[in-house]
């Protein structure tokens, strides 16, 4: 896992060092990579590379980067693993190619001297993001992995093409220029992240997953897709029982699992109560001979805690286990720090808890698992259920009557919708029920299930005028209804291409780059995806339990009374915190002298006084307007 950096001149300029201005891009991204860093460039071609290593693979100076190939063509700085380098170097090695040390790096440029890059990419299993350079051609090729673990942002500015593993490694830059987008900006306060290709800054960019951005001198950027997701879910189901399905996922989990356990420092996982991480730590400790070391976040709420569950994961399994707590106190102490970890306004709260347990987990290893992605591949999040139970009944009804009851349900108070709550359910699933009560108006107003899902989706403010100047044109994209035919899978699909990238990975990432530790994570290997999806929705889905076959395989490995658990999320009890211990941060944070100009001063302390007098209960939202409050501080 590193950080990489680069810029490329579109038009002849003279300007400073290029590789000078590199190496200052990639300084940037220190925390990325503390073990080493390079830079390489060539002001003739006009382009410069800068590079920060964390070294997981090949630890010696053959490793280091930027590298060029052994003919001299290619530069590469490198942010990833490719899991398959071993099986591809044996295969190189009988085409005539030799290597010089034992990375993954030097294997991938010579697989792009001898088949090109697209080829070549189309051969790597693992995560990856990557600036490379053709000096024949004089062609800049900017790389990003099939689903998105490994983030590249990318900018023209005057005259020339920046880009970077994180926003901080451009704006580096001396040319760089922060231009807060509004309608991005409001986006981050509906959804908790600035939906892709768009960034928090006007005229910069993320390049989407599975994208190969070609340019050279003189010309536009040209981007293409190498892996189409959606082409992939919407082929005919391959005929299978569900005993040669259970067998067939069980062999690739193993052997995604086994690959990511390939390093020279010591690694190991993250574990909570539930069947993803249950599953990847299951398999680790089947494919080797020594205990998996785990780790888990509690909380003292046992509403929120998953670490008794964690506890008997682990002593079945009988992995080298670490319990790590979470006091209000100690979410107190991060909270102002946030903004370093997220160089874009994100609002995704479980950053909290993410980052203690990878800050926990660095101490003693460089490299964890983990078990993000189940839940958008196996259909874990309560969510599809409920739209599919939501629809199948008032979808029958006519939409002026379904807009009838979802006017009734906005006259109760979120007081009385929290209090009510209290009674049926438990305190983790009481707590925010006004946000979810919001999302299910937003859905019976819909005109069909797809525009009903995206409703789902909007987890925090859909209010117009917080942000001056926006109109809310930036949404998610919308549904494509023939991808593929029920409704459910294409929840599935369009919360892989959208809310995986950008709020799951991109936490992952930053939280576990925030404190040097690399994530890996197995159940996003593409072969696994492209299996999952060539199965019957109603093999993958059983009976309507979620999870069914990935429950299956796990049921090899653990008792059932491990398995049969509801779904908790990875969560805190937010609403409680922003009125209790974060309230003076917050007041502080939100004071009408001090918010950015963009934020509508007398909208936003309406928001939160309703909020901490219970008649507004939506904490997602709240939160949202505190880290985009937070990140304008630190940022601009």
């Amino acid at each position: 896992m590193c950080g990489i950096a680069g810029l490329f001149l579109l038009r002849p300029a003279h300007g400073p060092d290029l590789e000078a201005t590199a190496l200052k891009m990639a300084i940037a991204l220190f925390h990325r990579g503390p073990d080493g860093g390079g830079a390489w460039g060539d002001d003739d071609a006009g382009v410069g590379f800068g590079h920060r290593r964390l070294a997981i693979v090949d630890l010696t100076d053959t490793g280091a980067q930027p590298m060029r190939s052994a003919n001299g063509r290619f530069v590469i700085t490198y942010n990833g693993e490719v899991y398959n380098f071993v099986e591809l170097r044996r295969e190189l090695e009988v085409l005539g190619h030799r290597f010089h040390g034992t990375s993954d790096t030097e294997v991938m440029l010579a697989a792009i001297v001898q088949w090109g890059v697209a080829e070549a990419v189309a051969k790597f299993v693992g995560m990856f993001a990557f600036g490379l350079f053709d000096r024949q051609t004089r062609t800049l090729h900017l790389v990003r992995d099939r689903v998105g673990v490994k983030p590249l942002y990318w900018a023209v500015f005057k005259g020339q093409l920046l880009f970077g593993s994180e926003l901080r490694a451009l704006m580096a830059h001396p040319d760089f220029r922060k231009d807060v987008d509004p309608e991005a900006l409001d986006a981050m306060l509906r959804y908790s992240y600035v939906p892709a290709p768009n960034t928090i800054l006007k005229n910069v960019f993320k390049l989407p997953p599975a994208s190969i951005l070609t340019v050279r001198a003189g010309e536009q950027p040209k981007i293409s897709t190498y892996w189409p997701l959606s082409d992939i879910a919407q082929r005919p189901p391959t005929p299978r029982s569900e005993a040669d399905s259970l067998e067939g996922l069980d062999a690739l989990l193993r052997d995604a699992v086994q690959r990511r356990l390939v390093a020279d420092v010591p690694l190991g996982a993250f574990l909570s109560g539930g069947t993803d991480s249950a599953i990847i730590v299951a398999l680790m400790q089947a494919v080797s001979d020594r205990p998996a070391k785990t780790y888990t976040i509690g909380l003292p709420d046992s509403a929120y805690d998953e670490s008794k569950e964690a506890r008997e994961v682990a002593r079945h399994l009988r992995s080298d286990h670490t319990e790590i707590m979470l006091e209000s106190s100690t979410a107190r102490d991060l909270v102002s720090n946030v903004a370093d970890w997220f160089d874009e306004p994100f609002g995704d709260s479980s950053q909290i808890p993410t980052y203690l347990v990878a800050q926990a987990t660095r101490k003693h290893v460089t490299v964890a698992l983990s078990g993000d992605g189940g839940d958008e591949l196996f259909g874990g999040y309560p969510k599809y259920g409920m739209l599919d139970y939501i629809w199948r009944y008032a979808g029958k009804l006519p939409r002026p009557a379904r807009a009838a009851a979802a006017g009734f349900l906005g006259t109760v108070p979120d007081s009385v919708l929290q209090q009510t709550a209290a009674i049926a359910l438990d305190a983790g699933r009481a707590e925010r029920i006004a946000e979810k009560a919001s999302r299910l108006r937003m859905a019976l107003r819909a005109a069909n299930a797809d525009e009903a899902a995206v409703a789902l989706a909007t987890v925090g403010l859909d209010e117009r005028g917080i942000v001056r100047g926006a109109q809310g044109s930036l949404t998610l994209a919308p549904y494509n209804a023939a991808t593929p035919s029920d409704i459910t899978s294409r929840m599935q699909l369009h919360d892989m291409m959208t809310y995986l990238p950008d709020d799951i990975l991109t936490k992952i990432d930053r939280c576990s780059m925030a404190v040097s530790l690399e994530a890996r994570e197995p159940l996003l290997d593409h072969r696994l995806i492209e299996f999952v999806w060539s199965l019957p929705p109603a093999l993958r889905r059983g009976d309507g339990t979620s999870k069914y076959l990935l429950r299956k395989v796990l049921g090899r490995y653990l008792p059932a009374d491990m398995i049969d658990r509801p779904k908790r999320g990875f969560s805190i009890p937010l609403g409680a915190w922003l009125r209790g211990p974060l309230r003076a941060w917050g007041e502080e944070l939100l004071a009408p002298d001090k918010l950015m100009p963009m934020l509508d001063a007398r909208r936003v302390q309406t928001l939160w006084q309703n909020y901490q007098n219970g008649s507004n209960d939506n904490a997602t939202g709240m939160w949202n307007v505190l880290m985009a409050q937070a990140w304008a501080r630190r940022w601009l």
